[in-house]
């Protein structure tokens, strides 16, 4: 039954995660990064082949390595959100829901840009003999 929900849980961050990198506004990398964590509790092919995803296990790796953000997704994250955040502001919505929301997608961005960013490898002469 435990691995069952953890397999379920992947299929739902995975298909949030491609649902997001069609939509504009919706997150990919962070429900991969929750996929991954969910796949290592429960499923461990699954896990595998997000880290090794052409596309998308480096950033998986250096995550669970580091906690390390690339700046593009930074900007690309924050970029969204901003958009999310003033197309929300011309909606029906109460002005409580409004506010919520976009407090808590300011916060996520500040929380985002405290994250460190992975160190990139420098090949050098020296080091390739």
């Amino acid at each position: 039954m435990k691995i069952l929900f953890w397999r379920s849980l992947v299929i739902i961050f995975v298909t949030l995660g491609f649902i997001g990198a069609l939509l504009p506004g919706m997150p990919t990398t962070v429900f991969l990064i929750l996929a991954a964590w969910a796949a290592s509790k429960g499923w461990p092919q699954m896990d595998a082949w997000l880290l090794n995803h052409p596309r998308y296990g480096a950033v998986l790796r250096a995550w669970r390595e580091n906690g390390t953000v690339p700046r593009k997704a930074k900007w690309l994250a924050s970029i969204m959100m901003l958009i999310s955040a003033v197309i929300m502001l011309f909606t029906h919505a109460p002005l409580l829901v409004k506010i919520f929301t976009d407090c808590s997608m300011l916060i996520v961005a500040i929380w985002l840009w405290m994250r460190p960013e992975p160190v990139a490898v420098q090949v050098t002469a020296e080091s390739e003999s």
